[in-house]
């Protein structure tokens, strides 16, 4: 039974980029958890946000992802599904969970569409706020840190290709 790679991090540390790439190198399946949800609600998930609030978006992808049922797949995870407890522990009994770390620095480089992207992100908070806050669960979870800073998109698959190898 080949387990799943759960890739989590910050919004812009390339989770989903990656993860095609990933799958396809190491002949997987890919799955990205916010296309399920917005496939679910059939709206974008900044709608989601905006019409339910953060709060409920936080239950709804906690429901979500905890249901995911699939094997041998690469699982790119929204940046804010490690506030569910529900879908984490799911993901890690089903899965090896990667961290993909970046700076803080480095992410806001990369979000340009912050209003239009779907963060789960409270009003007046920043994303400095949100990676402080978030970078204590994604080290809680993860099974695998990949340091992904100052790495292009090939050499982060290889690194998390080659580390899994080496950790299996």
């Amino acid at each position: 039974m080949k387990k799943n790679i759960v890739l989590i991090g910050m919004p812009g540390a390339g989770k989903s980029t990656i993860g095609v790439l990933l799958a396809k190198a190491i002949n997987y399946d890919f799955l990205d958890a916010d296309l399920v949800i917005q496939k679910q609600y059939n709206k974008k998930l900044y709608e989601i946000i905006n019409e339910k609030g953060i709060d409920e978006f936080l239950k709804i992808e906690d429901k979500i992802i905890s249901e995911i049922d699939v094997k041998g797949t690469v699982i790119a995870t929204g940046g804010s599904a490690v506030y569910g407890e529900n879908a984490m522990k799911h993901m890690k009994e089903n899965g090896v969970v990667v961290y993909l770390k970046l700076s803080c620095v480095e992410i806001i480089n990369r979000i340009s569409n912050i209003k239009t992207r779907g963060i789960a992100m409270k009003e007046g908070k920043t994303i400095f706020d949100i990676y402080n806050e978030r970078v204590p669960l994604y080290e809680k979870y993860a099974d695998i840190v990949i340091n992904a800073e100052g790495t292009s998109v090939e050499e982060s698959v290889t690194l998390v290709a080659e580390t899994i190898l080496n950790n299996s």
